[in-house]
């Protein structure tokens, strides 16, 4: 289901062992109960406002990033951490607040399971 708010990372996928990340609807699905890292860097380009972007899990924002600086043309919203997942749980990014134009060519998203519970 993506939403008109969702960051959809097409360009280019470096690796997806698994294939748990849906390049269609830019969704992680979690193939197992577990703790998984995830770690994003956002770019917004010559825009002057604000972005807040979020992990969302299964719905739920769990971790945001903002950037802010009226005063760069290149500026990014970055943050990691870590997170429980059970079988089939949903994660992808969400932008919460302002414009990314462009930006997301230059994005990155990662998530991948540390250990299983």
């Amino acid at each position: 289901d993506f939403q008109d708010s969702q960051i959809r990372l097409q360009e280019t996928i470096i690796v997806n062992v698994g294939s748990h990340f849906d390049p269609a609807t830019s969704i992680f699905v979690a193939p197992r109960k577990g703790v998984y890292s995830f770690s994003f860097h956002v770019v917004k380009v010559y825009n002057r406002q604000t972005i807040q972007v979020s992990l969302v899990l299964n719905g739920w924002p769990v971790i945001s990033a903002f950037a802010g600086d009226q005063d760069v043309t290149r500026e990014a919203a970055t943050n990691a951490g870590l997170v429980i997942m059970e079988r089939g749980d949903k994660a992808y990014l969400k932008l919460e607040r302002g414009n990314l134009m462009g930006g997301w060519k230059y994005s990155t998203f990662s998530g991948f399971l540390v250990f299983p519970l």
